[in-house]
């Protein structure tokens, strides 16, 4: 029996408009920053017009990835609302797939924006097993004292006990695939953030991603069992806003590039999954040059490759499907990115150099046989 699961980053699948560039211009769209646009209810009404012109392309992308993806349960990461949900389902993705996925779950979580992890589901695999969700549950309200997970790194944060780990979620299912047990863990760990303090973002950051995939570990346990949790069917799928390893992309347009492999980067949140084989990263399993799911740039000076969307299988698992690697959809990547040789693929129909496009992020896909 097999099931196909995938997660993706949709990128900011909103429902509502975000006015606050006409007082904060860090905030403000480049179109905007065009114009002198000195009246705030004039600006509201070029900003509404200018996403709703530019959304149709972009959903249209976002539901194309996911129709190429063609997972049973797809994992998503910067969901508005559930109504948001289920508006792009019907209207984009219904239209795409036919079959639509008619079971879809979100909780709303901590994000300041108001973006959250969600997942939807078909009522049957590709090959006619049921899909029965028997448990869900929201870790949001968690805190850093209920775990034990306080600690001076991020008091040296501004951070306190009582403060709640998960900067979106933890949205933990429990499902029966054919009969089959099966569990899922569904995040979008804390994004890197500016420099701070003449530390980079990433690693400013590192000590709230380190408690947030502490804590998941936490749940797993507490759920099956400290030490028995390799033999159990699990994935945690997601956003990581991490990695282990990156590509360094040097060149320009006018030089052309070279691809440099920069591996096993020596301190990662991620590292809380796979020291121990407490769970496998299945992307590690294609070549070296061809793990990436994001493009990165701050000018020709800083151009990277890298891992920030992971499906992690539980040994048992990983074991189970020893000889197959997950696909990564990369069509409704912009033009901006750069692929290594030999992966260049058909972008879709109206992707831009950076806009329109499906999202930054690449969905990622994988067939498994349970077990």
């Amino acid at each position: 029996m097999s099931l196909r699961l995938a997660t993706f980053n949709v990128e900011n699948l909103l429902t509502r408009f975000d006015y606050t560039g006409f007082r904060n211009q860090l905030r403000q769209d480049r179109v905007l920053q065009l114009f002198d646009v000195r009246n705030e209810e004039v600006y509201q009404q070029l900003e509404a017009a200018r996403v709703v012109a530019a959304t149709d392309d972009t959903r249209q992308m976002t539901a194309l990835a996911i129709a190429d993806a063609d997972a049973d349960i797809i994992c998503l990461q910067e969901v508005d609302n559930m109504a948001a949900l289920q508006a792009f389902e019907y209207g984009y993705l219904y239209r795409m797939v036919g079959n639509g996925y008619r079971q879809k779950y979100l909780i709303e979580g901590n994000d300041s924006r108001g973006i959250d992890v969600a997942v939807m589901m078909r009522e049957e695999t590709r090959d006619g097993q049921p899909i029965v969700l028997n448990d869900i549950k929201s870790h949001a309200m968690v805190t850093y004292g209920d775990f034990g997970l306080f600690n001076d790194e991020l008091a040296e944060l501004g951070l306190h006990a009582e403060d709640k780990i998960f900067k979106r979620d933890c949205l933990e299912l429990h499902l029966h695939i054919g009969g089959v047990p099966f569990s899922l863990y569904v995040v979008h760990l804390k994004s890197m953030g500016p420099a701070r303090e003449g530390v980079d973002g990433r690693h400013a950051t590192m000590p709230i991603r380190r408690a947030e995939t502490l804590a998941v570990r936490r749940i797993m346990e507490d759920r099956f069992g400290a030490g028995h949790t390799a033999t159990k069917n699990f994935a945690i799928c997601g956003d990581m806003n991490d990695y282990q390893e990156w590509i360094d992309v040097i060149g320009t347009r006018r030089t052309g590039y070279r691809f440099e492999p920069r591996m096993e980067e020596k301190e990662s949140a991620l590292d809380v999954f796979s020291h121990d084989g407490f769970a496998e990263n299945i992307v590690s399993r294609r070549e070296e040059l061809d793990r990436w799911t994001l493009y990165h740039a701050r000018g020709p000076q800083e151009q990277r490759l890298c891992q920030l969307d992971y499906i992690w299988l539980s040994p048992a698992l990983a074991r189970a499907n020893a000889t197959r690697a997950p696909d990564i959809v990369r069509s409704g990547q912009p033009f901006r990115t750069i692929f290594p040789p030999g992966q260049e693929v058909e972008r879709y129909p109206r992707v831009g150099w950076d806009r329109p496009k499906a999202s930054d992020h690449c969905p990622v896909v994988m067939t498994l046989d349970l077990i």
